[in-house]
């Protein structure tokens, strides 16, 4: 049974709010009841042992290291800004935003909580090795004065990336949670296959840019990157999936990044809609010495001997796509 695609990432700000008046508002104290006075609201950790992650191991941190961390946050926020920031510990993250308190507390429940327990659930084992923060910004004039100022970034995108040096997915939250979602998919690629190539990195990511919930694990549906791909597979411009899968990170972001990132979403969405993205992260993983860009595993997980044969089946499948829609793969 398929439902629809997650309202998080969808529903306007206007009726997310509405949907709040009737909800209870959250704590002002952390689960080990130390009350951090500040111009910054700290809500109740909201994590819990859900039954699809209550099995899976974690970083190790204790309550008592979050509300440290979470001192550290309201301290550095108070010497840079004045604006009013509620913090909620939605572990494996701690979630920042300077929407009001409610709203922060549901982006954090509806979009965090839920890509984390589905992420885990097929692909992940480990959390992230250090405590991350989830910055989330009400617009683009927040989101951009407080990356100068908490960061001395100047972001290049105007919707929100992940930091390693600065350990923070950092978001213009306006834009919408998709890219919330697949920025989480990267530091959880950094915890469990820290020798991932960039096409499986971005193309994991961004299949769950546009994403809800099917049989009750996370899927991909098509978005707005499929246009570019098919305007590309009409001219001719998509390399093999040899090339594709062997790029270096320099020959990944920097030579037709567009649809280098395109064409790995729709090879993973691909091989979710044969059921078989599970099992060729998994295979990968378990060949990834001796099969460092995952060609081998594809061609073994697909049962392809011959993949420029292949890659004219795979065009043929995206070409029949539109967005919103899917395609039986036989």
């Amino acid at each position: 049974m398929t439902k629809p695609v997650h309202t998080a990432l969808t529903i306007p700000l206007a009726l997310l709010l509405l949907s709040l008046s009737c909800q209870r508002g959250g704590a002002v104290t952390s689960d080990a009841g130390t009350t951090v006075p500040s111009n910054t609201e700290v809500l109740v950790d909201v994590s819990d042992s859900s039954p699809l992650t209550r099995s899976r191991t974690s970083a190790g941190f204790t309550q008592a290291d979050f509300t440290r961390h979470v001192k550290a946050l309201n301290t550095r926020i108070k010497r840079v800004s004045s604006a009013e920031f509620s913090i909620v510990i939605q572990k494996p993250f701690v979630v920042i935003g300077d929407e009001p308190r409610k709203v922060v507390q549901q982006r954090a429940v509806d979009t965090v909580k839920w890509a984390v327990d589905r992420l885990k659930q097929d692909f992940f084992t480990r959390d992230p090795e250090h405590i991350l923060d989830i910055w989330l910004f009400k617009d683009e004039a927040s989101y951009k004065k407080h990356t100068r100022l908490l960061f001395g970034d100047s972001p290049s995108t105007p919707y929100g990336y992940y930091s390693p040096r600065h350990k923070a997915l950092i978001m213009n939250i306006a834009t919408g949670g998709g890219t919330l979602v697949h920025e989480i998919v990267h530091p959880f690629i950094e915890a469990n296959f820290p020798a991932c190539p960039p096409w499986l990195n971005e193309g994991l990511g961004s299949l769950y840019e546009q994403s809800g919930e099917v049989d009750g694990h996370i899927h991909g549906f098509t978005n707005w990157r499929l246009p570019g791909l098919q305007r590309a597979i009409r001219q001719k411009a998509v390399p093999s999936f040899k090339s594709l899968m062997e790029m270096d990170a320099n020959s990944f972001y920097n030579e037709d990044k567009g649809t280098n990132y395109a064409q790995s979403r729709y090879l993973c969405h691909y091989l979710q809609e044969k059921g078989a993205l599970v099992k060729f992260y998994q295979e990968f993983i378990a060949r990834q010495k001796t099969d460092p860009s995952g060609f081998k595993s594809l061609q073994k997980v697909l049962a392809e001997p011959d993949m420029d044969a292949f890659k004219t089946k795979w065009e043929n499948y995206v070409m029949g796509l539109r967005q919103g829609t899917t395609v039986t793969v036989e």
